[in-house]
């Protein structure tokens, strides 16, 4: 990707965000926010040792967000010439005329904005050739089908590297933006015994590509993964504990940021409604939000925006120390913003002191789920039911693959119920974990 480079200086989009607040101001809105952004990158992906895809992709657009009085209109364009400005800015105040007024909507108070801000290092942009590209997602590849004859396909082995810049700013004097990139590692496996068929995969994301593991490490995972699940069986309906591998257990820490976030609150869509200072995790549970981690995969200072992130404790000893707001929601709900307009930021459940051997090893008897499908949550009641293979644990050690089984019970008993939780940590998107064991579930089978 040695041509690849942003088309835009960031002081140009700067410039944008500062041309089009003053329009719209003179235009006649009362209060404004706008965004300007730009993206490029490139994705290689290989399957059998072959090139099947290599794509290149560059994206920009701007954002306008019009206020008259209580009424909000938002508009987007991808051009950013000075005719399409004006019809976007025109296009978001002629919204706002035929929008209801809603007494919560606007701006963040000002005294929430962000002021201050420094470098988090999160850009690093990966200077990669396609040839390059290639020879890594190969690598990759080639490690899992040298690991073993019963490794017989493959979905294709990839590799993208990202970068982005944006800038946004409000009429109230907010001004922010950065650059960031992402980089990722994947490969998805099929390994056959008899007539008998598997598929895993795995993958590494990384702002730098310095710090992704090595090609062959994420194939060789992968195929590890593939291999393991042959044999697999199903086992009779019981009632036993569940150990989620960290990937799936990440999955949790979504639902429980779901039910907790504004608008599931006053929309009164969430089992967790008025949980705030209640128990609502067992004793053992820790929880926290650091949004200034270095490198981190949502580090910010400030959200969607402007309004300033903070660290804190979101669960402690079991207890919901706050929700996840932005200025809406919170003012639906009579309170105060949390920063989190567009999401939580790095959230970080406390590691126990076992690694995943170890919580296995202390399980009698259980199942250990290293994937899950299906959609079978109610965040109104808390229901949970989906599909999941894995492994049968006894006298903690694995015995055999299991598939084709169900699991179910209630988030708010899943959550109250954790018995401990691994310090083999690891970062799916925006949160940070380590595996659940969870001390009883219903297990479906034959």
């Amino acid at each position: 990707m040695s041509k690849g480079r942003f088309s835009q200086p960031f002081e140009t989009l700067q410039g944008l965000v500062e041309d089009i607040l003053a329009l719209a101001r003179d235009r006649g809105a009362s209060a404004c926010e706008s965004d300007a952004s730009e993206s490029y990158g490139q994705t290689v992906t290989v399957r059998k040792g072959e090139v099947e895809t290599i794509e290149h992709n560059r994206d920009k657009g701007i954002g306008v967000t019009c206020y008259v009085g209580r009424r909000k209109g938002h508009a987007s364009t991808s051009d950013f010439s000075a005719r399409a400005v004006e019809q976007t800015v025109g296009a978001a105040l002629s919204i706002a005329s035929f929008t209801a007024s809603d007494d919560c909507a606007g701006l963040p108070d000002e005294d929430t904005l962000c002021r201050e801000t420094h470098d988090l290092d999160l850009y690093h942009p990966w200077d990669l050739r396609v040839e390059q590209a290639i020879r890594s997602a190969r690598r990759c590849e080639q490690a899992a089908f040298r690991l073993d004859r019963r490794i017989v396909n493959s979905e294709g082995a990839t590799v993208s590297c990202q970068q982005q810049q944006f800038s946004m700013g409000n009429s109230l004097g907010f001004r922010g933006g950065l650059r960031s990139s992402r980089h990722t590692l994947s490969c998805a496996l099929i390994a056959a015994e008899g007539d008998r068929m598997q598929r895993d995969d795995w993958y590494a994301s990384q702002r730098s590509p310095e710090d992704l593991p090595r090609p062959e490490a994420v194939g060789d995972y992968a195929g590890r993964r593939a291999l393991a699940r042959l044999r697999g069986r199903k086992i009779a309906t019981t009632r036993a504990a569940v150990l989620f591998e960290a990937p799936v257990a990440n999955g949790l820490l979504a639902h429980f940021v779901s039910a907790v976030s504004g608008g599931s609150l006053y929309r009164k869509a969430s089992f967790l409604l008025d949980s705030q200072g209640k128990k609502i995790f067992s004793p053992i549970v820790e929880i926290v939000e650091r949004p200034h981690l270095e490198r981190g995969q949502v580090s910010s200072w400030f959200d969607d925006e402007g309004v300033a992130t903070c660290d804190r404790d979101v669960v402690k000893d079991g207890v919901l120390q706050g929700y996840f707001l932005g200025t809406y929601s919170a003012r639906k709900l009579g309170m105060k913003t949390t920063g989190n307009a567009g999401g939580n930021h790095n959230l970080i459940l406390r590691p126990g002191e076992l690694d995943l051997p170890g919580l296995i090893r202390s399980m009698p008897r259980g199942l250990l789920v290293t994937e899950l499908m299906g959609h079978g949550i109610n965040l109104v009641t808390g229901d949970y039911s989906r599909g999941a293979s894995g492994y049968w644990i006894e006298g903690g050690e694995i015995r055999h693959p299991v598939e084709e089984i169900t699991i179910a019970g209630n988030l708010r008993d899943m959550f109250r119920g954790i018995v401990a939780v691994g310090n083999d940590m690891l970062t799916r998107g925006s949160r940070q974990c380590g595996s659940i064991l969870i001390e009883n579930m219903t297990i479906a089978g034959n």
